[in-house]
């Protein structure tokens, strides 16, 4: 790729990350896009056939996927996601962001699979902690992975939208204690 189309791309994805924090998904459009970054909406449409695959591709650098860590133990591995995520939940980026992903794939199903793929993304490094725990013995096979995840995620995602607690260390070990802590003989 040549020095000019790597400038312009990266102009594109600046101005789509600003955007997005400033307004969301609905302050994203390619107008927008070509209006912030000084790009013309032609070569836009060149790097990226869609608005949803711009979004995607801005999406992708958003900090919501993990790598998948090897602590040594179950609720070591666990805990380091959690505690990522919570932070991440947290992040101004985050809070304008995610929510509007959410909201907007109820009714666009271009942006339903962007949701997918950045759900699929955030959720894979704890569904390999959680599955290599099974397979070590630290959690009965018998659980479903998704079920430990949902035990894992859903009360930092309660937490940070719903009821607004305070999203800390002491909450985010209390909720791997509940989801992974019980071994079962």
């Amino acid at each position: 790729m040549d020095e000019r189309v790597r400038r312009s791309k990266k102009a594109i994805l600046a101005a789509t990350h600003q955007l997005l924090s400033e307004a969301g998904l609905c302050g994203v459009s390619v107008e927008a896009v070509s209006v912030r970054s000084g790009v013309a909406k032609t070569t836009i449409y060149r790097h990226w056939p869609s608005r949803s695959e711009l979004l995607l591709d801005a999406c992708s650098n958003l900090g919501s996927k993990p790598e998948v860590p090897d602590t040594g133990s179950l609720k070591g591995d666990v805990t380091t996601l959690a505690m990522s995520l919570a932070a991440w939940l947290q992040s101004a980026r985050c809070a304008t962001v995610w929510p509007s992903i959410v909201d907007a794939a109820e009714r666009d199903t271009e942006l339903k699979g962007v949701h997918a793929r950045l759900h699929s993304e955030m959720t894979g490094a704890f569904r390999s902690v959680v599955e290599r725990g099974q397979r070590k013995g630290e959690l009965p096979r018998t659980r479903k992975s998704s079920e430990i995840l949902a035990a894992i995620i859903g009360p930092l995602f309660y937490r940070r939208w719903f009821s607004r607690e305070v999203l800390d260390e002491r909450f985010v070990r209390s909720v791997v204690e509940s989801a992974v802590g019980v071994r079962k003989k």
